[in-house]
């Protein structure tokens, strides 16, 4: 009877081993930037601030789009998708907007296309202007749009920590001008006489030229791609 417990016992311990060598390892997921991570906080500080204001400008009479969307801008060639972090339908102009969560003072670069940030510790780096990056993507909308219909480009530092130079660009502003900006947009809209811009058919036409990326696939590919070649 002893015997029976002991081969009964060790076959239990075997079987338990087995299991737990077959158990399945799940692999972590894949790191997400630190670079990237602040960079999503800051546009869902924008996105928050654009819905508010945009409520207040338009009522339910405009569209943002809920996340960032690509663009197919240039089918074929090996940078086919442009990149929109957030972009705004309203009865007076659409909106392209880039938003930055930098820190630290920024002041006008060399050139129009680069700025300088100058970091809590002095340190000043020269980077591309966020109206740079938004050009080609403005360029695009302005094309295959009505011309008589407004397309813009603004560059929103989201940021509380973030100070801008007053010879920056009027397109450069921070979160809490937003309001003042875009209410500025609209008035000079009222102001010109011209019809207001169909929300429906504007939006009807961005979702043409618009890549379809349900799972992200697509835009996690054009990040890795814009990360290999930083002048794009």
């Amino acid at each position: 009877m002893t015997t029976l417990l002991i081969l009964l016992t060790l076959g239990y311990f075997v079987y338990r081993g087995m299991q737990r060598r077959r158990k399945p390892t799940v692999s972590s997921p894949t790191p997400v930037a630190r670079s990237q991570l602040q960079g999503d906080a800051g546009e869902a500080l924008v996105q928050d601030e654009l819905r508010r204001v945009l409520t207040w400008l338009c009522g339910a009479n405009f569209y943002l789009y809920p996340t960032a969307l690509l663009l197919n801008h240039a089918p074929g060639t090996s940078y086919p998708t442009a990149e929109v972090d957030h972009l705004a339908i309203t009865p007076f102009g659409i909106f392209v907007i880039e938003t930055k969560n930098w820190t630290g003072v920024i002041e006008p670069g060399c050139d129009a296309d680069l700025i300088i940030r100058i970091g809590a510790d002095g340190r000043r780096e020269e980077r591309r202007s966020p109206l740079r990056q938004n050009r080609s993507k403005v360029t695009f909308l302005r094309t295959m749009l009505p011309g008589i219909w407004a397309v813009e480009g603004v560059g929103v530092f989201a940021n509380d920590a973030c100070a801008l130079s007053a010879a920056l660009p009027s397109s450069l502003i921070r979160r809490s001008d937003l309001g003042q900006w875009l209410r500025e947009r609209k008035s000079r809209h009222d102001a010109s006489g011209r019809k207001g811009i169909n929300i429906n058919a504007a939006r009807q036409s961005i979702e043409a030229v618009r890549a379809v990326d349900p799972t992200g696939i697509a835009l996690a590919r054009h990040r890795a791609l814009v990360r290999a070649n930083p002048s794009f």
